[in-house]
């Protein structure tokens, strides 16, 4: 589904990624982690097209991304791929439920009724039904970040991001927010998340870890995950 190749990300003199190259294959659940200022941020924003990179190739379903004019590109990242991140980047004077249908109507794949029809489907599989007219401040971070899961799906991407999604939120939360991960993966939704948390990473199916600006190590997670215990084990087998 997507092919990284040999890519490298610069800032000023400071080189953050260092040739990096893997694939990520339709429906797989891949979790990157490394020490804080590994690279594992710019990975991500690296691969999605975020961030633009200073060598190297990422190429999406035979398209070379890395080369589309920046409109394009923001064309394709709104149709193809979802993002949720630490902290939701939600507007501030719409409601919960303006906020999950605007990428739809933005992106204008299907019909307003369409779009809205899905909304409320997220926000019911999600648990949020009844604070679709609440501003963002007047709900939990649970369920923003929940909120945030919607909105990124609201076009049927082919790939949802995550950078650290559960970094604010307590174990309940985090809970919910990996059962809703990995449900939706299930249905066949590609992920990719990067992620400090060992219980968390143990969700996925394959973790990257990255140190250095390169894939330092990977692993295949068993069918259903390894335990939190045998990742950090792995983890330390790694460090030392």
């Amino acid at each position: 589904m997507i092919k990284i190749e040999g890519i490298s990300k610069s800032f000023k003199d400071t080189k953050v990624l260092n040739d990096v190259s893997f694939g990520i294959e339709k429906g797989d659940y891949t979790a990157v982690m490394g020490p804080s200022g590994s690279g594992k941020s710019t990975l991500l924003y690296s691969v999605s097209g975020m961030d633009k990179i200073s060598a190297g190739q990422v190429i999406f379903e035979g398209i070379n991304i890395s080369e589309l004019p920046e409109k394009e590109l923001a064309s394709f990242r709104l149709t193809k791929m979802g993002f949720v991140f630490q902290n939701a980047q939600m507007l501030k004077n719409l409601t919960i439920y303006d906020n999950i249908i605007l990428p739809g109507l933005v992106a204008k794949k299907e019909l307003p009724e369409k779009i809205r029809k899905r909304a409320t489907e997220l926000m019911e599989r999600m648990e949020l039904d009844g604070i679709e007219n609440r501003d963002i401040k007047e709900v939990s971070g649970g369920q923003l970040q929940r909120a945030s899961i919607c909105r990124a799906m609201i076009n049927n991407p082919d790939i949802l991001f995550l950078d650290e999604p559960t970094g604010a939120l307590n174990s309940e939360a985090t809970d919910q927010v990996l059962g809703m991960l990995a449900e939706l993966n299930s249905e066949g939704t590609t992920i990719m998340i990067v992620t400090h948390d060992s219980r968390v990473a143990a969700k996925a199916k394959k973790v990257l870890y990255i140190r250095d600006g390169q894939i330092a190590a990977s692993k295949e997670l068993r069918k259903g995950g390894d335990s939190a215990l045998e990742l950090d084990n792995w983890l330390k087998a790694v460090h030392a």
